[in-house]
């Protein structure tokens, strides 16, 4: 009996790890600012290592430019992917 409640739990935790994976992977478009939380304006945005952020205001780049890592945390946390750009050279 006691291997039958390991293999469930194993079962449930395999379940629950796969799942939170996939839920990553399905991250939303970016709809809100990572600095000031408001909604974004397309013509506001910086690019960093390959990915677009976008902002609510003009005074968000800058804030954002001092960590970019930490706002692209910060967007993810929330559920949201910034843009993918691929840049040519």
């Amino acid at each position: 009996m006691q291997s039958w409640k390991k293999i469930t739990v194993t079962t449930t935790l395999s379940v629950f790890l796969l799942l939170s994976v996939a839920a990553g992977a399905f991250a939303a478009a970016q709809t809100t600012c990572p600095v000031m939380g408001g909604t974004i304006n397309k013509e506001l945005y910086a690019d960093h290592k390959g990915e677009r952020v976008y902002f609510c205001c003009m005074a968000c780049p800058s804030q954002f430019a001092k960590d970019p890592e930490k706002y692209i945390s910060k967007l993810k946390e929330m559920g949201q992917e910034p843009e993918k750009i691929t840049t040519t050279n």
